[in-house]
């Protein structure tokens, strides 16, 4: 089973409420516990407030993106805490590759499923895989 003792946290950061609200689903599914951001800054508040296991993070939002974001995280929270994976329809390699290098630990694209979300969160150490 995917789910933990206590639940792990994640926040999905999406400037789209659609998006956020399919990884919700999906994520809660699979036993996290879920908050939701619109944009970078509104991301780091939260993580202020409660810093989260995990951040499902977008690219491209208004007021801060995701990469600004990821980098003023890893500068105040370090390099290995939350776990980030980026979602964005950014797929160019040098995209995926500044993402890396920025402290991201893993990398989905857009449009996902529950398949893929699942499979990257097991990847990153986030849920263990039913399969093995």
């Amino acid at each position: 089973m995917s789910e933990r003792a206590s639940a792990a946290t994640c926040l999905v950061v999406d400037d789209s409420r659609v998006v956020r609200k399919a990884a919700r689903r999906i994520l809660e599914k699979h036993g996290f516990q879920v908050q939701e951001a619109e944009n970078g800054e509104e991301a780091l508040t939260a993580c202020r407030h409660a810093l989260p296991d995990s951040i499902l993070l977008d690219w491209n939002m208004p007021v801060m993106d995701g990469l600004q974001f990821l980098v003023e995280a890893r500068r105040e929270f370090g390099p290995d805490r939350p776990i980030v994976v980026f979602c964005t329809t950014e797929g160019a390699m040098d995209r995926i590759v500044t993402a890396l290098e920025a402290g991201a630990q893993e990398y989905v694209m857009k449009p996902f499923d529950e398949d893929i979300l699942r499979d990257k969160f097991v990847q990153a150490g986030l849920l263990q895989d039913d399969a093995a």
